[in-house]
């Protein structure tokens, strides 16, 4: 397996009703680097990130994982291989304690795989992934319905989640929506602790200066396409990104 070949997305398009949510877009995504996906609202951001992990199957295209053709495999299997997300939308199980949304991935056939069966006491692990993600340990907090928490915590507990799952690969659909200053520069070390320890990340975010602090590489949509991949700094002076994304018109 090449380095390039970790995660590959191949003319990848979907339509909605005759209209191209994506459209042809392809990539490449190493082991271990972090890449952004950034691109107006309604230019197929999401629709991508659900064509990767399932949750809808692509009119054409292909995606490998590590080599192995996953375009048309169901969200759990895929999820069961180690690529795991969140959702804008958080989806949390309401009514249990926030500790406890996390014994369902503790108790995975994926985790049992990787840990050898001995993973410890699930209700103690989860609670050190909690702490370990910013839940105050000797506080109730972790020990809250997830119904009352709020959206700092939410966020947290989403990506404790897929953490749980022992991942390869977690995609962020903007994490860093709807907080503060002050909460995403607590989330920004989780991220950079996740990359230190080697895994992929895929991250969609609007709130690009935060972004682009962490990300290798930005790929930029519009209208379903891509329209730029590279370096951010140098993504963001191509004329089409100016255009598309801050509305400055095209050069005649």
């Amino acid at each position: 397996m090449s380095e390039e070949s970790f995660l590959q997305v191949r003319e990848v398009s979907k339509s909605f009703g005759g209209v191209k949510a994506v459209d042809g877009v392809s990539f490449d995504l190493a082991k271990g680097k972090t890449l952004g996906i950034i691109g107006p609202n309604g230019s197929g951001k999401t629709t991508l990130v659900n064509l990767i992990t399932g949750f809808i199957r692509p009119d054409s295209g292909k995606i490998f994982f590590k080599d192995k053709d996953i375009t048309r495999l169901p969200p759990h299997i895929i999820a069961d291989l180690g690529i795991t997300r969140t959702f804008q939308i958080m989806r949390p199980y309401y009514t249990l304690p926030a500790y406890k949304n996390l014994i369902a991935p503790l108790f995975s056939p994926r985790v049992k795989r990787t840990s050898g069966g001995k993973f410890g006491e699930r209700d103690s692990v989860a609670i050190d992934l909690l702490e370990e993600i910013g839940f105050e340990r000797d506080s109730y907090v972790p020990y809250k319905l997830a119904s009352t928490l709020p959206l700092g915590y939410l966020k947290r507990l989403e990506l404790a989640r897929c953490i749980a799952l022992r991942p390869e690969v977690i995609i962020c659909d903007e994490i860093f929506s709807g907080l503060s200053m002050a909460e995403i520069a607590t989330m920004i070390p989780l991220i950079e602790k996740l990359q230190m320890e080697g895994i992929t990340i895929i991250m969609i975010e609007h709130r690009l200066r935060e972004l682009f602090r962490i990300v290798d590489k930005v790929m930029v949509m519009n209208f379903g396409e891509k329209i730029a991949e590279g370096k951010p700094q140098e993504v963001m002076e191509t004329e089409r990104v100016k255009e598309a994304y801050l509305g400055i018109e095209r050069r005649k």
